[in-house]
């Protein structure tokens, strides 16, 4: 939900750079393993990776295989 996305970016203090319907751009300092913790949370919500070059971009679905 919108609310357990707000809550992570939060939590992380990540930064929203975009949003829409389907997709989110979040920017995020720290390691690598920061990411990936809050990559890891954001894919219990129900979104999924579909970039990471200085940002995360996440989207709703499932992952391609």
């Amino acid at each position: 939900t919108r609310g357990q996305i707000l809550d992570t970016v939060q939590l992380f203090r990540a930064k929203v750079v975009d949003t829409t319907i389907e997709s989110f751009i979040f920017e995020l300092t720290g390691t690598t393993e920061k990411v990936d913790n809050f990559v890891a949370l954001m894919r219990q919500i129900g979104l999924v990776e579909v970039g990471r070059t200085g940002v995360v971009g996440l989207m709703r679905g499932k992952e391609a295989n």
